[in-house]
């Protein structure tokens, strides 16, 4: 590992850390303020795999893998007023949803970073987004996948509510997914103009 990549990787590092710890707190009764903080992993591995290449980007996403894994164990360890700060589910469905997503993240933008400079950031995140938002809250809460850790009770993720309090009636952990993956959606949108102001201003060394 170079030099030249530690603002990637302490930039990885800081939007896991501050993701992991921030997950923990609501924001109304659908999101967590991890959801406004964890989307921006995707800007880093954008702006890594522009400047640096695709090899350079999962260099930065495994170490973002790794500090995940030791917060949510170090979380584990922590005891909350309901329980474990992190359950082991929920702690394998966050290192899983984030590692696919970013690799496939990786891989759509090399594939489309010779296009149009908004084409490859665009799509590589609104992809790897969906993708984690469905690997996370299913691996996380959904009653099919109990046998990830059968110990860990999410019964209360089950219980059938109208989605966002309005829609038909589904389990409540379809409708913070689906809070998720729209607070996703719009940061990939508003993660373009960093992204340009940054690719425009900036050459690698």
């Amino acid at each position: 590992m170079t030099r030249i990549h530690l603002p990637g990787i302490l930039a990885m590092a800081a939007i896991v850390v501050a993701s992991n710890i921030l997950v923990q707190f609501l924001h109304g009764d659908w999101l967590t303020w991890g959801a406004f903080t964890y989307p921006f992993a995707f800007l880093v591995t954008d702006l890594m795999n522009r400047f640096y290449g695709a090899a350079a980007a999962r260099r930065v996403v495994l170490i973002g893998f790794v500090v995940g894994i030791i917060c949510s164990l170090i979380g584990t360890q922590i005891m909350g007023e309901y329980g474990p700060l992190v359950s082991v589910r929920v702690a394998i469905a966050s290192g899983t949803g984030f590692l696919v997503a970013q690799l496939l993240d990786v891989s759509i933008f090399a594939a489309l970073k010779d296009g149009r400079w908004w084409k490859a950031p665009l799509v590589s995140t609104l992809v790897g987004s969906s993708v984690d938002t469905i690997l996370f809250f299913s691996i996380a809460f959904a009653s099919a996948l109990s046998f990830v850790h059968p110990s860990t009770d999410v019964s209360w993720a089950s219980e059938a509510v109208p989605l966002l309090g309005l829609g038909p009636v589904a389990p409540l952990w379809v409708s913070l997914a689906v809070a998720d993956w729209g607070v996703k959606l719009s940061l990939a949108l508003i993660a373009l103009f960093p992204f340009r102001l940054i690719t425009t201003r900036l050459r690698p060394a």
